[in-house]
């Protein structure tokens, strides 16, 4: 029985190690940074929520009062996507 149980909790942190992979932006991507410089000079600000996933930044701020979803490409810095973000806060 104590065998069982000692595999079990082996299994599970295996699982848990291969599950919470995370994404990392490519080596040649511009540093944050700059991007989020980038958007504030073409009129975003108020950054609420950055995060890398499916190998681009997605970005929510605001722009002339409005929440927008920006999906933005790590090495060129060009907004791939931009629309209002729906979801409520």
């Amino acid at each position: 029985m104590k065998i069982l149980v000692i595999a079990a909790l082996f299994f599970s942190m295996l699982f848990l190690q291969t599950s919470i992979a995370v994404e990392m932006p490519p080596q040649d991507a511009k540093p944050l940074s700059e991007l989020v410089r980038t958007l504030e000079k073409q009129g975003y600000s108020s950054f609420v929520d950055i995060e890398f996933d499916d190998s681009q930044w997605e970005i929510k701020a605001y722009k002339e009062g409005v929440k927008r979803k920006l999906k933005v490409n790590p090495v060129s810095g060009e907004i791939v996507s931009d629309r209002q973000d729906q979801e409520d806060d």
